[in-house]
């Protein structure tokens, strides 16, 4: 269960981003390749944030889906429930993923600031983005 590891280094990043302000949302793009259970890292966010001022945020999964592209001939088709890496069209195997690996913190859902200013880093309007994935 990495998922439970893996709300620590959010909290991380939505702690330091967050800059003293309520969270309510963390956004998260999940590729389908990262073999990440979406349910087990709503429940583990749970377990972390208790007890902390993160406490009562919720995370919302976002999946990507794992999509290649032929080398050969340039398809680009998603890989589906049953990752065969081979393309359809013209059968090559050589291929590459140009998507389902994604792991990051995509955005967060921020409430005012104690004194009503946005800290740097974040946006006036209440939404702070994360660039790194994790």
């Amino acid at each position: 269960m990495h998922e439970l590891s893996l709300c620590g280094a959010i909290a991380n990043i939505v702690t330091r981003h967050a800059a003293g302000r309520p969270v309510s949302v963390i956004h998260v793009q999940v590729g389908q390749l990262r073999q990440v259970v979406p349910d087990t890292l709503v429940f583990c966010w749970e377990l972390v944030s208790d007890g902390t001022p993160l406490a009562g945020s919720r995370i919302d999964v976002e999946g990507v889906p794992a999509r290649m592209r032929c080398r050969a001939c340039g398809h680009v088709a998603e890989v589906g429930d049953l990752p065969v890496f081979a393309c359809r069209d013209c059968g090559s195997i050589d291929a590459e993923v140009i998507s389902g690996e994604e792991f990051m913190v995509t955005s967060l859902d921020l409430g005012a600031a104690p004194d009503g200013a946005a800290p740097d880093g974040a946006a006036p309007d209440g939404e702070a983005n994360e660039g790194a994935s994790t």
